[in-house]
């Protein structure tokens, strides 16, 4: 097993609840913790694959004891991670993450049509999500629709005619589409109530 060393916290007789209080994304026990679950590790595979203890990981994540250079590199190379991206990476979100409901954009086509945009304000987006309702007899119109990317959608309530190019389905809830959008495509409600469904395309439309 990797050498490691005891935290002050430990040495001066503090208490191991006292020493794994800090939490910060700064330590390294956090951030061994935050990069072994992105990476999909359990602490017992991660231990396997750098030849130490379960324990060993266990405390370094608490932070009630402090590896040494080496010791992290070992552990890092069962990642496999270096120690520079290791200090350097940053997992803070750069943007907002989660919206609220009355945070999606509306994007109205007069009374039938409603497509609410999730995180419209995100810069750079390379996916556009969407949550559409189609009114009663709502079509996007005769005029087929035509864009670069690649769009798919489910539905999930009412029913709704997906035509694209010479092919055309009636869909009901839990149907769904997937195609290229340069393929001339339209949309319409024929029931008598409401049609949603979530849709993504890439890149954004719109």
């Amino acid at each position: 097993m990797a050498a490691v060393e005891r935290t002050s916290a430990q040495t001066s007789g503090a208490s191991p609840d006292d020493a794994g209080a800090e939490d910060s994304s700064g330590d390294i026990g956090s951030r061994l913790r935050v990069v072994r679950q992105i990476y999909g590790l359990t602490q017992r595979e991660l231990a396997r694959r750098a030849n130490v203890t379960n324990g060993a990981i266990s405390l370094i994540e608490q932070n009630r004891v402090s590896p040494s250079i080496s010791s992290l590199k070992k552990i890092l190379d069962g990642i496999p991670l270096s120690l520079a991206d290791f200090f350097t990476l940053d997992f803070s979100p750069s943007e907002n993450v989660f919206f609220n409901a009355g945070e999606l954009t509306e994007i109205a086509f007069g009374p039938t049509i409603s497509l609410r945009m999730v995180g419209r304000s995100v810069k750079g987006r390379a996916l556009q999500m969407l949550h559409e309702t189609y009114q009663p007899g709502a079509d996007t119109g005769e005029a087929m629709l035509r864009h670069g990317g690649e769009e798919c959608g489910i539905v999930t309530h009412g029913t709704l005619i997906v035509t694209v190019g010479a092919q055309e389905r009636t869909l009901t809830p839990g149907d769904a589409y997937y195609f290229r959008s340069d393929i001339p495509h339209r949309f319409r409600n024929p029931g008598p109530g409401p049609c949603t469904l979530v849709s993504a395309n890439s890149p954004p439309s719109f």
